[in-house]
């Protein structure tokens, strides 16, 4: 036998190793952890509120700094996996994570949540991309890694539906901090067990980790996306546009950068690829369409139709199941039919159901919703399982860090304009509510920083009275988050259209990689 055929032979050995699966399984911790921790908040949000009493704005930061964060350090980090490894990097950043874990659920004021939550950002932001990489490191099989980034897509999904069901179960006994304390005991496990089972993988020519494009990258991100985040609270103020100069300028300035390096953070030329492109749209317009009204529906179903907490996750769960069912066979779906079809349906029955969400009233029954919810999940899992594999199989697999955390980047930068923009246009219909007759000024005021504030100043006043200023307040609500759905039904709808064509000739790999 040749050494080539010996050296295929090992590989395809390699290729089938019964460990690849357990390695899978201590991956999807980690991902299932950090898909928890971004959703269960929302449920968290109205004794958070009670409890340390942030002002709407603050209440906003809390939501969405955490995804801030990790939007601008995703590249970065993902880059660094590249090059110290992507197993060591998962270990670290795990053990930061459930560290960090505790300082954010003994905050005891609304400024040192928002930090302790910018830094869990910093440790997460060293996870998924990892997790995504090494699964194109692990599985050499086109069909296999499918199966295998469906599992990873599912479990993301799942977890971010689930997270409101295990944070509903501990809200129903324990206070507002227990839903981070929960991410210990996970990632201890998953650095105990990773330790053993997970291979070690990283680009071995991938030169110097360049510092200045990794502060480039973070002050280019956050700077747009904090110009974005208060035109859309406040309006056009100098401060929206000194953010958006220096963030425009820097992310510019960070471009220009990758192309004269000779080890660049992250290669522009992945961009030139149609493919790689039209999935990045997708995911990044697509959770845009998602994260805002995703984090205001808890409180609908809390604070609007008077659900318990852990009623309302359960309420939120069809979404899990249609992801995970549509996650696990859209790889083959994808081969037997299309990529654009199953990408361009996936997002066409998002913005559907989406639509739907604008008929929503206080009183609106559980089939209708639980119907959308569903819709979305399956729609989410079809796409986003489709559009990572196309991210991942676009690239030679020593760059799969720095793509997968341009695929992560998209998501979580999404998620951060989805909360700021469609959060805002909820907050901005809200606080313009008509206060009825026999509120106290300092009571409107606080009623109109949010609705749990309005539940919260109905203490102390006379039964009718606090009756018209809840009813008053959850009618503007809901109000704000029909339109908000509206909002999102359009872009998920023009996203549909646009992965049509972006998508157009683009297929997943079939063969055996050696």
């Amino acid at each position: 036998m040749s050494t080539t055929q010996q050296l295929n032979l090992t590989k395809g050995t390699e290729a089938k190793s019964p460990g690849r699966w357990l390695a899978l399984a201590v991956l999807v911790l980690a991902v299932l952890l950090v898909a928890v921790d971004a959703t269960v908040l929302g449920l968290a949000t109205p004794s958070l509120s009670e409890d340390l009493k942030p002002s709407g704005t603050q209440l906003l930061w809390i939501g969405d700094i955490y995804s801030f964060v990790i939007a601008g350090l995703l590249v970065s980090m993902g880059s660094l996996g590249d090059r110290i490894g992507r197993k060591k990097l998962l270990l670290i950043g795990a053990t930061a994570f459930g560290a960090v874990s505790v300082l954010n659920a003994y905050a005891t004021s609304p400024e040192m949540m928002i930090v302790a939550r910018a830094l869990l950002g910093v440790a997460g932001a060293t996870l998924m991309p990892s997790t995504l990489a090494l699964i194109r490191n692990i599985f050499h099989d086109p069909k296999e890694r499918s199966l295998a980034i469906g599992i990873w897509g599912a479990t993301a999904s799942a977890g971010a539906a689930v997270g409101p069901v295990v944070g509903g179960a501990l809200l129903q006994h324990f206070w507002w901090g227990s839903v981070f304390l929960i991410n210990l005991p996970v990632m201890a496990a998953l650095v105990l067990v990773g330790i053993k089972l997970l291979p070690e993988s990283k680009n071995p020519v991938a030169g110097p980790w360049d510092l200045i494009s990794v502060g480039l990258s973070l002050v280019g991100v956050i700077g747009v996306v904090y110009a974005i985040k208060e035109v859309a609270s406040h309006g056009l103020t100098w401060e929206v546009v000194a953010a958006t100069v220096i963030g425009a300028v820097t992310l510019y300035a960070f471009v220009r950068r990758q192309h004269t390096l000779t080890s660049p953070l992250l290669d522009m030329r992945l961009f030139k690829h149609r493919g790689f492109s039209g999935a990045v749209l997708a995911d990044l317009l697509t959770v845009f369409g998602l994260s805002g009204l995703v984090f205001f529906l808890s409180q609908f179903l809390q604070l609007v139709q008077g659900r318990e907490p852990l009623e309302a996750g359960l309420a939120e769960l069809p979404a899990a199941i249609g992801a995970v069912v549509t996650g696990l066979i859209a790889g083959r779906y994808a081969r037997r039919f299309s990529v654009r079809a199953i990408v361009a349906g996936g997002l066409g029955a998002i913005g559907l159901a989406l639509a739907v969400i604008t008929l929503v009233h206080k009183e609106t029954g559980y089939p209708l919703l639980g119907a959308a919810l569903l819709v979305v999940g399956l729609g989410a899992g079809f796409s986003f399982t489709v559009t990572a594999d196309v991210i991942l199989s676009s690239v030679p697999k020593e760059q799969a860090g720095s793509a997968s955390a341009v695929s992560e980047t998209a998501y979580e930068l999404g998620a951060a304009l989805g909360i700021a923009l469609l959060g805002s246009i909820v907050t901005g219909v809200y606080q313009g509510f008509a206060t009825p007759a026999g509120v106290p000024s300092d009571a409107a005021a606080a009623a109109h920083e949010s609705l749990g504030g309005a539940v919260e100043a109905t203490a102390g006043l006379a039964p009718d009275v606090a009756t018209a200023l809840v009813s008053a307040a959850q009618v503007a609500f809901v109000d704000g988050l029909r339109i908000a759905a509206g909002v999102g039904a359009a872009v998920l709808l023009a996203t549909a259209v646009a992965a049509w064509f972006l998508l157009k000739g683009q297929k997943l790999e079939d063969g055996v990689e050696h």
